[in-house]
């Protein structure tokens, strides 16, 4: 068995670290487990959640259907049975042009204070 040497990559979230990423209530994760069967984190003791990079990455999808797009839970379901790998690669597009805008942004900044 192979050493790791990344101590950076966790297992597993807790419920309310995953709730800090995408700035929702636990709550609303709680309930978004419910309408989207997909979505089953692992539960230990007295149903403690651990949530793993692939349930994190299903909320991240969630959440850009959801809140970010502005859909309907109804509708995101639907989309999600649909056509999961479009969905899935609109999100990391989407994922991509914000960290872009981002970026500008912070570039813009510079270049203001600079002048």
């Amino acid at each position: 068995m192979a050493l790791n040497t990344n101590k950076n990559v966790k297992l597993y979230y807790s419920i309310k670290e995953v709730a800090a990423m995408f700035d929702v209530r636990e709550s609303t994760l709680r309930y978004w487990e419910s309408e989207f069967p997909h979505l089953k984190p692992k539960t230990v003791a007295q149903s403690v959640r651990q949530y793993t990079e692939k349930d994190i990455e299903q909320i991240r999808t969630i959440h850009n259907l959801v809140k970010v797009r502005g859909f309907k839970l109804a509708a995101a379901r639907k989309m999600l049975n649909k056509n999961r790998a479009g969905v899935d690669k609109s999100s990391d597009i989407l994922a991509t042009l914000i960290s872009v805008r981002d970026e500008l942004k912070e570039l813009k900044r510079r270049l203001d204070s600079l002048v």
